[in-house]
């Protein structure tokens, strides 16, 4: 049976994700929401394996060197250019494709769920790749500039789900700031 694949994005109304390398809503800290992303991507659903998160190059260098890997879970970074993984990253792969075949043949005993965290052009294909894909989506309702944007959740590829196990329903708020979680799936082509 082929994998579901995952992905998690924050969003402003606009499809907004980053500016200038980071989160659109920096300095302000969505706690709650990090927290949300952390359980999400850091907790397998099964004993003894760990899950995968692979993120563009970009998406790794924005991350704290500090929380640089993310813990308790395999970190693929993605790079035509680096030769090897960047510091602290576990693995590095040329394209999606690639680092999709890493975790189904080389890391297929550790490897449980794979989460896809960014950037764009990563969440673009992820979002056009075949077979079953979640994406867990945290729809920041207030606007903030943004330069680098998620594609568009096309209808007819994906269908939004009345719920989702572990991810609460009601509308959320800090620092001012009200978001909610969303799940989409995709609809079999």
């Amino acid at each position: 049976m082929a994998r579901v694949l995952n992905a998690i994005v924050a969003v402003c109304p606009d499809l907004g994700i980053g500016t200038r390398g980071d989160l659109p809503w920096h300095p302000v800290r969505l706690d709650n929401e990090f927290k949300h992303f952390r359980r999400m991507t850091a907790t397998p659903s099964v004993k003894d394996k760990q899950n995968v998160v692979i993120m563009g190059r970009r998406t790794w260098f924005s991350i704290p060197e500090k929380n640089r890997p993310l813990k308790d879970r395999i970190n693929i970074v993605l790079s035509r250019e680096l030769k090897a993984p960047p510091a602290g990253a576990h693995h590095l792969a040329p394209d999606f494709n690639s680092a999709l075949r890493l975790v189904d043949v080389e890391l297929a005993d550790q490897a449980d769920q794979v989460w896809i965290i960014g950037g764009s052009s990563l969440y673009k294909d992820f979002m056009e790749s075949p077979g079953t894909r979640r994406l867990f989506v945290t729809q920041i309702l207030k606007q903030f500039e943004c330069d680098t944007f998620l594609p568009e959740i096309s209808p007819d590829r994906y269908r939004l789900l009345p719920e989702f196990p572990g991810v609460a329903p009601e509308l959320q708020q800090e620092n001012d700031i009200q978001y909610r979680y969303e799940v989409y799936e995709s609809i079999e082509q």
